[in-house]
């Protein structure tokens, strides 16, 4: 079967990952999400309950990455209805129902993944991150915790900067750095990972790290943002470089004039 579990994993942690805030993953389709159509097997409704299950799960995590959870949703229920025992269907469907709020049913769908395949990493990342958000540290860490001890993780980089994102809105911020430093060594280009890094590392007094760690992220134009500028601004002050901080803030409010960013700066609200 082919990678959609994946490619889901991937998004949900670019969507939710950062601390800053910003999001660097893009997923691209043929066309315009309006055109989406299910392919002519699946109109046709293919008679192999196995490939009508792929198909439909396959175009349920083209609607979600395109943010259409909405219209993913369906298509992940007839995926599920042609193969009940399709774990990464409700691996998939447990993030679109999160992504909708339905937090009673994202739940149950990612402890039914679980079930029929307890060693499925993604839906041990996935179902760890949703706890995360729910403030369940805990029972979070140990889902990271069973996914990182799976041999040959290929998104072990990912798991670990899932969790040091949990440990750091748990207030662990000695164990966050820790994953994070996990995660930066084995994924060193990823940007979630240098700016959350440089978050962590901001909040725990290391500014000169800090400072490392978001000029990686800075000099690539595509990955700039408003919150990354803002964490360099932030850095760069607690440095007592106010030359830094006009120039990074000057930045700030020509490329990005609108956001909330843009505005704690001009009002000098650096620690809110």
């Amino acid at each position: 079967m082919m990678g959609y579990a994946r490619v889901c994993t991937a998004f949900v942690l670019a969507w939710l990952a950062w601390l800053a805030g910003c999001s660097t993953t893009s997923t691209t389709t043929s066309g315009p999400v309006s055109e989406l159509r299910p392919p002519p097997s699946a109109q046709a409704e293919d008679p192999d309950p196995d490939r009508r299950a792929r198909t439909r799960l396959e175009l349920a995590a083209a609607y979600f990455a395109n943010n259409q959870p909405e219209v993913a949703l369906p298509e992940a229920n007839r995926a599920i209805a042609a193969n009940p025992n399709l774990a990464p269907g409700y691996n998939l469907r447990g993030l679109i129902n999160a992504a909708l709020g339905k937090d009673d049913a994202a739940e149950s769908d990612f402890r039914r993944a679980l079930a029929i395949n307890p060693r499925d990493a993604d839906a041990l990342q996935n179902y760890g991150w949703y706890l995360c958000q729910h403030n369940r540290h805990e029972e979070a860490n140990a889902q990271f915790a069973q996914a990182l001890a799976l041999p040959q993780r290929r998104e072990s980089a990912r798991t670990w900067l899932a969790q040091g994102v949990c440990h750091a809105r748990a207030g662990r911020l000695e164990d966050a750095e820790k994953a994070l430093q996990r995660s930066y060594q084995m994924e060193p280009g990823n940007p979630s990972t240098s700016v959350n890094l440089a978050e962590v590392l901001l909040r725990r007094g290391e500014a000169e790290r800090a400072r490392f760690h978001i000029r990686r992220v800075n000099a690539n134009v595509n990955f700039v943002s408003a919150q990354t500028l803002w964490l360099a601004v932030r850095i760069e002050r607690r440095m007592g470089n106010s030359a830094g901080v006009q120039e990074l803030g000057q930045q700030l409010l020509n490329r990005f004039p609108e956001t909330r960013e843009a505005v704690a700066f001009q009002r000098g609200q650096f620690d809110e």
